[in-house]
C-alpha cells in the first residue's frame, strides 16, 4: 500500500513543526501550504519601513519539551539572548514587581488591607466543594475580593476583552500564579519583593531578526520541493479528499493537518453542515499590535525591564514589552533607539477604533510615563491580528471534543494556537509539538499528549522523542 500524502496547511510553528518530524522520520510523501509570504504565522515578526523589527505579540521563548530546545539549538545555534525576567504591573502610579499576590505590600495601604482580608477570608474558608462555574468565581474562591477587585477583574477583562464569567478556569494550570499565604505575609512584614514565579522567569530571543527568525530559519531546512507560499486554501472537499486554492488549483490529499484557525476551517468544509454550524460558537478576540520607536536610550525606569502589564483604564494597553531590551538588534541603531511593542485586545464585547489605534497607544505611553512627552518619536507601526487570543469559553471543552472526533473520523487535524483552541497549550513550544505529535499519531497511533492533556505537559519538562526503529506506519 502506498504511503498517504499528508498535506500541512500553514506554516506557522505547527505545521513547521509537522513538516520537520516528517522530514526526520523520513517521510517523503507530504507538501507544506503556506497563504502568506513569509513562514512564522502569528509567530512571525517584521521590519518596518524604518528599519526597526516588530514581534506579532510580545514572544518569549522558554520550554516545556527537550525535542523543542534541541530543535531551537539545531536552528539558531549560539544566536540567542538570554534573558532573567523582570515584569511589573503598572498601577496606582507606580511599578509593582510580578506576580501581584506576592507584593502586595507596595500597593497603598487601604488596598492592601482589603487584599489581606480578602485573602484571609479564603484561607480561613478553605477550598469550596463545588467546582467553579467561571473563571470569575476561580479568582474569587482563590484570591478573595480584594485582589480580584483590585487587579484581577479589571486586568482580566482587559486582556481578554471579555469578562471572566465567560471563561471557564480549566484552562488556568501555570498560566496564573495561586496563593500561598504565608509567603505573602512574609513579604508584606519585611517589606520585600517576590518576582521568582513562573515558567518564563527565565527566557531567551533570537539575537537578530525577532522570533520570526526561528521560523524562517525551519523553513529554510524544509526541501523545496514539498513547500510552497502564495498558496491559499479556499474550500476543502472531505469527500473527495481535495482541497480547492484560490489560484483554482485542486490539491489531494489522504491526511489533513490543518493550522488555520477552526472557525475558518469549519467554514470551509464542503458537504458537512454539521460542522460549520459550529463555527459561529467559537469565540475570540482579537489583538492590535504597535510598536513605537523613540530616538535617545531607554528611560531610566525600563531599563532592566522585560514586559509590563496595565490594569487601570488611562490607557489601551494591557501589556507593553520594552522591545529593544530583548535585543539591541531590535532597533537599527542599538544604544541610540529604544522601542516599545504594545497589545490592545478587542472582541465584540470590547470593540476598539482602527484607525485610532497608533494615536490611542502613544496617548497612553504618555500618561502611564513609559516615555516622556518630548521624546522623539521614529517609527510607529501598527498590525490587527483578527485571530489574536483563542477564548476558553465556558462551553469550550466539550464542544472541542466534538468536533475533533468529527474531524479525524474525515481525516482532518486541526492543531495550533487556533487550530487546537486550547490557550493553555498555545505557546510557540506547544504549538510546534502538537504539529510533532499529530504525525507520530497518525503514523505510529502515538498519544497527542500536548492537544490530549495540557495538564501533564505543563506539569514539567518533557523528554526528547525517539524515532520508532521498526518505522511500522499505522494507516
Amino acid at each position: 500500500m502506498a504511503p498517504p500524502q499528508i498535506v500541512i496547511i500553514g506554516a506557522g510553528p505547527t505545521g513547521l513543526g509537522a513538516a520537520w518530524r516528517l522530514e526526520e522520520l523520513g517521510y517523503t510523501n507530504w507538501s507544506l501550504l503556506e497563504a502568506s509570504d513569509v513562514a512564522g504565522g502569528l509567530a512571525g515578526s517584521v521590519v518596518d519601513e524604518n528599519g526597526f523589527t516588530w514581534d506579532y505579540g510580545g514572544h518569549v521563548h522558554f520550554s516545556h519539551y527537550e525535542y523543542f530546545d534541541r530543535l531551537m539549538a539545531t536552528l539558531l545555534g549560539e544566536a540567542w539572548i538570554e534573558h532573567v525576567r523582570e515584569s511589573s504591573i503598572w498601577m496606582r502610579n507606580r511599578f509593582i514587581p510580578y506576580p501581584l499576590q506576592n507584593n502586595i505590600w507596595r500597593l497603598p495601604q487601604e488596598e492592601l488591607i482589603q487584599c489581606l482580608n480578602g485573602l484571609l477570608d479564603v484561607a480561613t474558608n478553605g477550598p469550596s466543594s463545588k467546582a467553579p462555574a467561571n473563571f470569575r468565581e476561580w479568582l474569587l474562591g482563590t484570591f478573595g475580593s480584594g485582589l480580584c477587585e483590585t487587579f484581577l477583574f479589571p486586568y482580566n477583562r482587559k486582556v481578554w476583552a471579555y469578562d471572566p464569567s465567560k471563561l471557564n478556569s480549566i484552562w488556568v494550570g501555570e498560566r496564573v500564579a495561586t496563593v500561598d499565604f504565608k509567603r505573602i505575609l512574609a513579604n508584606v512584614v519585611k517589606q520585600q519583593d517576590d518576582v521568582g514565579w513562573g515558567p518564563n522567569a527565565t527566557f531567551r530571543f533570537p539575537r537578530q531578526g525577532g522570533t520570526g527568525a526561528i521560523w524562517r530559519a525551519l523553513w529554510d531546512r524544509l526541501p523545496a520541493t514539498r513547500k510552497r507560499m502564495g498558496t491559499r486554501v479556499a474550500r476543502i472537499d472531505p469527500q473527495a479528499r481535495q482541497l480547492y486554492l484560490t489560484s483554482g488549483e485542486v490539491v489531494s490529499y489522504d491526511r489533513l493537518i490543518s493550522t488555520m484557525p477552526l472557525d475558518n476551517l469549519l467554514r470551509s468544509l464542503q458537504h458537512r453542515p454539521d460542522l460549520s454550524q459550529h463555527a459561529e460558537e467559537l469565540v475570540y478576540s482579537s489583538v492590535h499590535i504597535v510598536g513605537v520607536g523613540f530616538e535617545g536610550t531607554v528611560p531610566e525606569p525600563l531599563a532592566a525591564k522585560n514586559w509590563m502589564y496595565f490594569p487601570e483604564p488611562d490607557n489601551p494597553f494591557f501589556r507593553a514589552t520594552v522591545f529593544s531590551n530583548y535585543s539591541p538588534f531590535n532597533v537599527p541603531v542599538p544604544q541610540r533607539q529604544w522601542s516599545l511593542l504594545c497589545e490592545v485586545s478587542e472582541s465584540p464585547d470590547k470593540p476598539e477604533d482602527t484607525n485610532s489605534m497608533p494615536d490611542q497607544v502613544l496617548q497612553g505611553i504618555w500618561k502611564t510615563g513609559l516615555a516622556a512627552r518630548d521624546a522623539v518619536v521614529s517609527s510607529v507601526w501598527h498590525r490587527r491580528l483578527a485571530h489574536g487570543y483563542p477564548t476558553p469559553f465556558c462551553q469550550r471543552n466539550p464542544l472541542l471534543d466534538r468536533l475533533d472526533a468529527a474531524l479525524r473520523q474525515i481525516q482532518i487535524w486541526s492543531r495550533g494556537r487556533f487550530g487546537a483552541w486550547k490557550y493553555e497549550v498555545s505557546n510557540q513550544d506547544h504549538s510546534l509539538m502538537q504539529g510533532v505529535e499529530a504525525v507520530d499519531h497518525i503514523l505510529f497511533g502515538a498519544e497527542e499528549t500536548t492537544y490530549r492533556f495540557p495538564n501533564v505537559v505543563n506539569a514539567g519538562k518533557s523528554p526528547a522523542r525517539m524515532i520508532p526503529t521498526d518505522a511500522s506506519w499505522h494507516w
